[in-house]
């Protein structure tokens, strides 16, 4: 096989291919015209589409509950970034790689509309590292915009748009030139496909450090690395100004890859799709249960 044997176990967990901000208080309650986390920030860019649906994003259509607000986000941040991803229409099923629909439709609350790929690769951890490249993309920040294989062998998208390309050969990963060069949102997409058949749960779980759950922040991931695991993404917060509560959004892929969708809360009918963050021990989602001390942070 053509894999690194470390490698290979990546095709086997969730997340890899198969063959393939402060909390300061906003100062209008949520719903209203003059709530800075409802209203569609026109900074914002999301490359995969060719315009942006500013009624259906996570911002506009997911209210908090009664006596919340949203979290205080800076224009362009990776939080706002996250709150006014746009979704599909309400009611649409959640639908695999090859446009057939998952199994399981009971998990999502509302769909992103953002592409999935042709082929099994973009599963839960690759749909971490989408949102998080997707990001910095937008940010133009190619620093920062890299990802390990497996085999722990980094992969810089820097290196990929200036046309080298990674060479796995037994049990060596060395870079060649001999791809396309430039930056055009292709190219990223061809670059991210190329991690996600290469990474999954286990390589990412070691790229992040943890985080204390009364320290959370969108953009954090709850995950469990292995073969297989699970990752899922924070996508949004709010709080409760007189008691202190906190809640949160999360929103994963699973496998078959499949489109993002924003998750169900299982535990809460009421306070559903939210997320209590005074939740003790495991964290329980429609479809992974996390254990205790699960949520991690890109450093």
């Amino acid at each position: 096989m053509r894999f690194l044997p470390v490698l290979f176990l990546a095709l086997l967990a969730c997340g890899s291919g198969n063959g393939r901000a402060s909390l300061a208080l906003p100062g209008a309650l949520p719903g209203t015209a003059d709530d800075p986390a409802a209203n569609f920030d026109a900074a914002l860019r999301y490359h995969w589409l060719e315009r942006t649906d500013t009624v259906n994003t996570i911002a506009k259509r997911i209210p908090v509950p009664a006596g919340f607000r949203r979290i205080d986000a800076e224009s362009a941040s990776y939080t706002s970034w996250l709150r006014h991803l746009p979704l599909l229409p309400e009611g649409s099923p959640v639908l695999l790689y090859n446009g057939r629909q998952k199994v399981n439709q009971s998990a999502q609350a509302a769909v992103l509309d953002i592409d999935v790929g042709k082929r099994d690769l973009q599963q839960c951890a690759d749909a971490v590292m989408r949102l998080r490249a997707e990001y910095l993309y937008f940010k133009n920040d190619w620093e920062n915009l890299h990802f390990n294989y497996t085999s722990g062998h980094r992969i810089d998208f820097k290196r990929w748009s200036a046309g080298e390309r990674p060479v796995v050969s037994g049990n060596n990963v060395s870079w060649k030139t001999q791809g396309k060069k430039g930056t055009d949102h292709e190219n990223f997409r061809s670059y991210l496909d190329n991690v996600f058949q290469y990474a999954g749960s286990k390589s990412l779980s070691k790229e992040l450090q943890p985080v204390k759950n009364e320290d959370m922040r969108p953009g954090d991931v709850f995950i469990i690395g292995g073969f297989p695991g699970h990752a899922v993404t924070v996508m949004d917060m709010a709080i409760n100004p007189e008691t202190g509560e906190k809640l949160f959004l999360l929103a994963q892929s699973y496998m078959p890859a499949q489109q993002i969708h924003v998750l169900k809360n299982p535990g809460s009918g009421k306070l559903s799709p939210w997320y209590s963050l005074s939740f003790k021990g495991e964290l329980e989602t429609p479809e992974w249960t996390f254990p205790e001390n699960s949520l991690m942070r890109f450093k």
